[in-house]
């Protein structure tokens, strides 16, 4: 130890008074590891030399760290570092063939069965060549050296906390004993499109408003706190790494990815993003962080017609309003928040100075400007299959070359592959240096360390069970959805609702797997309002509209328009159910859409939700909770105004005429009368 310390101070690496200090004994989580003590404190042998390594020790500094365990490392484990892969729990089929089937119980075994697969599990169109998706899961540790994993299982949070330990415990018997870190999708949101790969949907987590309902709550201090609640929720069950959030602009109103955004002001979604980075993380990555990853680098919201890059038809993003810049300054607001990683999107810059390939490609995007000019300095993680799946702009070149492009032009770790032959024959062609893969693995590893996983990756499950969802997590999330619903018009003066009011309650939505779309709702636990059975029996009708376009990965790469009834909704019945009675719409509002289709003299009270509750809902009807919402984005006044958008203009920019109502609006009943 004293040759150690000996070197420290040579240089320079802690101060004089800092060596005077007792270092705090961190909690080792171990299961198989032996534990080496040296001077009353302990640290784990994870490589079973019987000797304490630099890597070891965790009172040194993590560069110190970093640069031990990297020379230790083969090129064969550097590799496998550099892929993220989905991983599966026993009885998940995520991503497999029958993902739409039935589920099996999914338990907390591992999943040993490697997933393979011919055909892009986006499009669904035929591969160049079989994929690995996701390996078994001791295969994927032990041979492949994979340690970093994405969990789509939607299941109990004791289930998770136990299989994030089994998987933990495994690594830790590997040859130097590096934990794995389990990242997800968003998975405390009330969601519409919750495909594999966007949102994990309702869970058991505390449930919020959607992320556009985060946003029109205009409250950033409550932003803040649902960011660190979700931290203490996922870090319990040992998910330690987000795939998210979106920093991408809702500028143009078709594109099919808007629910995930803060809507399309760039000032505000750059608050948004701020406080949400530093909830999750903290002002440094520490033992109780989640790391984020920021997209989609440099902004995926200008997509040309609206159409998204997962699709050959949508591979470009194009600036017609030569707004670039605007879409860029989320994306700073991470940077300076200490976000983790950033993921750059699959599309290709069209009409501008950029070479025309995909971002995860482009030098002059991830180089010059992401590391250069804004001086990012941590993970560049690809988007899910750029390699395989979505090479746009360098479709003529082989699988090893576009791995040397996408490394050149900065790219970290790889989302979408569980198999690293290739990247390793890259290296070994002498396509990619190893010094190279080395600052990558540096990256990758600096990150594990800063949030303790090498002293202790477990969780507690007793305590997972009791924290995730609580009632004191659910009550701020309760208010949330009250604050995020918006009130758009109250010409009529029909809000507040009186007391005792006889309320016909229904709900309109089309998910394509139902056979009737309406719900007829009469909650019991509601004291406020009678609930009748029929629009003949009440003294008001209240709909609640959930247009539906399908999602994103049932795309065909037809033009994309934002009318009710081309949205699963049939507009004639919810015409002929408002009139003659005094109505209320309330549209939930996954895109901007155009509501030029409804009967506009039944249309005096409309509100506006964002993935909210039906309590919070019926609170604002009541005037228990009196709205305070605001528009995230510009609601176009119809379908010619939408088509004829500039994609990387906000509305609340577009000439007038645009707008039927302008980011920022919204009344309440002090104002609104």
């Amino acid at each position: 130890m004293k040759n150690v310390v000996a070197g420290i101070a040579s240089l320079c690496l802690v101060t004089p008074f800092a060596l005077a200090q007792k270092p705090a004994q961190p909690v080792l989580g171990k299961r198989s590891a032996e534990v080496i003590t040296d001077k009353s404190l302990q640290f784990k042998d994870l490589n079973k030399n019987k000797k304490l390594d630099k890597y070891e020790d965790w009172r040194l500094p993590v560069e110190v760290r970093v640069n031990d365990l990297l020379s230790q490392m083969t090129l064969e484990e550097k590799i496998g570092f550099m892929l993220i892969s989905t991983t599966r729990m026993g009885g998940d089929n995520a991503f497999g063939p029958n993902a739409s089937g039935a589920r099996a119980q999914i338990t907390s075994a591992f999943n040993e069965e490697d997933m393979v697969t011919t055909n892009n599990i986006f499009t669904r169109k035929p591969l160049p060549a079989p994929m690995m998706s996701a390996a078994g899961t001791t295969k994927g540790i032990m041979q492949a050296h994979l340690r970093h994993f994405i969990l789509r299982a939607n299941t109990a949070p004791r289930t998770i906390a136990e299989w994030a330990n089994n998987l933990q415990a495994l690594c830790e018997t590997s040859r130097l004993g590096i934990p794995a870190i389990v990242a997800s999708n968003p998975r405390n949101h009330i969601t519409i499109d919750a495909a594999v790969g966007l949102s994990v949907g309702t869970t058991a987590f505390s449930k919020w408003p959607g992320e556009l309902g985060l946003s029109a709550m205009h409250d950033l201090k409550l932003t803040r706190e649902f960011a660190d609640i979700a931290r203490q929720e996922w870090s319990a069950v040992g998910l330690r790494k987000g795939y998210m959030y979106m920093a991408d602009l809702a500028t143009e109103p078709r594109w099919q990815r808007i629910e995930g955004t803060f809507g399309e002001d760039a000032d505000w979604a750059a608050n948004m993003i701020r406080e949400v980075v530093l909830g999750f993380q903290g002002t440094k990555l520490g033992n109780g962080s989640v790391a984020m990853t920021t997209k989609h680098f440099p902004g995926g919201g200008p997509q040309e017609g609206g159409q998204d890059s997962h699709f050959d038809w949508g591979k470009f993003a194009h600036y017609p309003g030569g707004m670039f810049d605007y879409h860029v300054k989320p994306f700073k607001a991470a940077i300076e928040a200490g976000t983790s990683s950033i993921m750059p999107y699959y599309s290709s810059p069209k009409g501008k100075e950029f070479e025309e390939v995909g971002f995860s490609y482009n030098k002059a995007i991830i180089q010059d400007l992401l590391r250069k000019k804004l001086g990012f300095k941590g993970i560049v993680n690809s988007d899910t299959g750029p390699i395989e799946m979505m090479p746009w702009g360098v479709e003529n070149l082989s699988l090893h070359q576009r791995y040397q492009k996408a490394i050149e032009a900065g790219v970290d770790i790889f989302s979408g592959t569980a198999d690293p032959t290739i990247l390793l024959e890259t290296v070994k062609q002498g396509l990619v240096s190893e010094a190279r893969i080395n600052e990558s693995v540096a990256r990758l590893l600096k990150e594990k360390f800063e949030l303790g996983l090498f002293e202790n990756p477990y969780v507690d499950v007793e305590k997972a069970e009791k924290l995730v969802g609580n009632a004191e997590f659910q009550k701020k999330a309760d208010l949330a959805h009250r604050k995020s619903i918006v009130l758009l018009k109250n010409d009529a003066k029909l809000l507040p609702l009186a007391p005792k009011t006889k309320v016909y309650f229904e709900t309109y939505y089309d998910n394509g797997r139902n056979n009737n779309p309406i719900s007829v709702l009469k909650p019991a636990n509601n004291p406020a309002f009678e609930f009748v059975s029929t629009k003949e029996e009440a003294d008001v009708v209240l709909v609640w509209l959930v247009p539906n376009g399908g999602g994103l990965f049932s795309s065909a790469g037809k033009s994309i328009e934002l009318s009710l009834s081309k949205n699963r909704v049939d507009v004639k019945h919810i015409n002929d159910l408002i009139k003659g009675k005094p109505s209320i719409i309330a549209v939930n509002f996954s895109n901007p859409w155009v509501l030029d289709e409804l009967d506009g003299a039944s249309t005096k009270t409309v509100l506006a939700t964002f993935g909210a509750t039906p309590e919070a809902l019926l609170d604002i009807v009541s005037g228990a909770y009196k709205p305070t919402g605001k528009l995230p984005f510009t609601i176009p006044v119809s379908q010619k105004a939408v088509d004829e958008n500039k994609s990387d203009v906000p509305g609340s920019q577009e000439p007038n005429g645009y707008a039927l109502f302008k980011f920022g609006h919204g009344l309440s009943y002090q104002t609104g009368q």
